[in-house]
């Protein structure tokens, strides 16, 4: 069941805000923002604590590398 609530709109210098009553408030300081029809959709952002977790959610890079000559290494005396 999707519970609403009446919201006023107000300018924010060139930007239109709206307050967030206190029962809708998000946690944390980000959120993403999406417009799906004449609705608008704000959700919290997930914050990713591992680069696995980023690299779960990456989209491909679907670009060749290019070839790179592999030198032999240079010796090191120890």
């Amino acid at each position: 069941m999707i519970h609403g609530r009446h919201v006023k709109l107000f300018r924010n210098g060139r930007n239109q805000s709206v307050r967030i009553p206190r029962e809708f408030e998000l946690p944390g300081t980000d959120a993403i923002m999406r417009k799906e029809g004449d609705r608008i959709i704000i959700e919290p952002a997930k914050r990713l604590t591992t680069l696995r977790e980023y690299l779960a959610t990456a989209t491909p890079i679907d670009e060749p590398f290019p070839d790179i000559e592999d030198f032999p290494p240079d010796p090191v005396e120890i």
